[in-house]
């Protein structure tokens, strides 16, 4: 009786590892054909994702318009809007498709949208917006030099 118990312990923990593996470090990934990962999503999903994106590039442009007419208000507003608020949005269905890189990216990305918004704030002024902001596209040149966004078959 205590070799069965032992033994289905093994068996639950090696289970529970594996399902951790898949759905937390690994996702719903392969190897893609331009050398990439292939990140492989329902087409709802895939939308969700892409129009995230979107939203970045979009703050990214009124940011730096911002910068140019420094206006420091309108900088903080558009690096709120994506800003890690935005994460608590995504379903965990989604969540358990994504590698766990491109979760540390995109949350990464939402963080420092966040802290430049923070920053801003606290200097009253946009001095500090390029800099913070050449950081932060860095995540985006990454994750797109990495992922791309697959339909499942």
């Amino acid at each position: 009786m205590n070799r069965l118990c032992w033994l289905l312990t093994v068996i639950f923990a090696a289970a529970t590892l594996a399902l951790v593996y898949v759905f937390v470090v690994r996702g719903a990934t392969v190897p893609a054909s331009d050398g990439r990962t292939a990140i492989l999503l329902a087409p709802g999903e895939r939308d969700l994702v892409l129009a995230e994106m979107r939203t970045f590039l979009a703050s990214v442009q009124t940011i730096t318009t911002a910068v140019v007419e420094q206006d420091a208000a309108a900088v903080i507003a558009a690096a709120r809007q994506v800003g890690a608020p935005k994460e608590h949005a995504v379903p965990a269905s989604l969540i358990g498709k994504l590698p766990i890189a491109f979760k540390k990216l995109g949350f990464d990305t939402h963080d420092r949208f966040d802290q430049l918004a923070l920053n801003t704030e606290q200097l009253g002024d946009t001095g500090n917006v390029l800099p913070e902001l050449a950081q932060l596209m860095q995540n985006c040149v990454a994750c797109h030099a990495a992922y791309r966004i697959d339909l499942e078959p």
